[in-house]
């Protein structure tokens, strides 16, 4: 079984001695999730039915503090809930991870005060970089990763090209294009970033 794996969106699943979920989006129920981490609260993002499906008793579910009242209404603990902000580090037994502001810069659709992120996460000493809906900002082209899932279709996110740019910039060994396929862009725009990508950067698309 491939670790990682993209359902639809940002709807991602990384195994390893944890398993996490980010964005978890039209998913079958398997109730084996350790972490959660939602970016923001955008319907293509947050989704209590795939939330009910992935959480077993002790899930931790890692998000902005805006759909917390919602995930307190489906019966979640609040003992299960860790509450994020921008430019953050976050250390647990497991695995660690940080937090960086997630927005678009001549766009209205995510704004930078609301508080939305990208999270950036070590596990079994693999970073992998979550974006989230964001454009590349000043932040974004300061990460450090191994692994970067960054959207690519364009309209309410960068596109395929500023999203290899990007990639190109902060250098991890694989890069996988997200967020296409399901309100905008298409596998093109998948095709097109791999192919803008340096040759040293490894990529994979997951067919939707």
């Amino acid at each position: 079984m491939d670790p990682i794996n993209v359902n639809i969106q940002n709807s991602i699943c990384i195994r390893g001695s944890k398993t996490l979920y980010f964005d978890p989006l039209e998913v079958k129920a398997t109730h084996d999730a350790d972490y959660i981490f939602i970016t923001h609260s955008h319907f293509d993002h947050f989704s209590l039915l795939a939330i009910l499906e992935l959480k077993k008793e002790n899930t931790i579910i890692i998000t902005p503090k805006d759909i917390i009242e919602e995930l307190l209404s489906i019966g979640i603990q609040e003992e299960y809930l860790v509450i994020v902000k921008p430019n953050q580090k976050y250390v647990f037994k497991n695995i660690e991870f940080q937090t960086i502001p997630a927005y678009n810069l001549h766009k209205k659709n995510h704004p930078k005060d609301a508080g939305w992120v990208s999270y950036i996460v070590t596990l079994d000493k693999v970073t992998y970089y979550v974006a989230g809906d964001t454009d590349v900002t000043k932040e974004a082209k300061e990460v450090k990763c191994d692994v970067a899932f960054v959207p690519v279709g364009g309209t309410y996110t960068m596109d395929c090209l500023e999203a290899a740019t990007l990639c190109n910039l902060i250098k991890p060994k694989l890069a996988i294009p997200v967020h296409y396929g399901y309100v905008v862009g298409s596998v093109k725009d998948a095709q097109v970033f791999k192919k803008r990508l340096d040759k040293e950067i490894a990529c994979k698309i997951f067919m939707k």
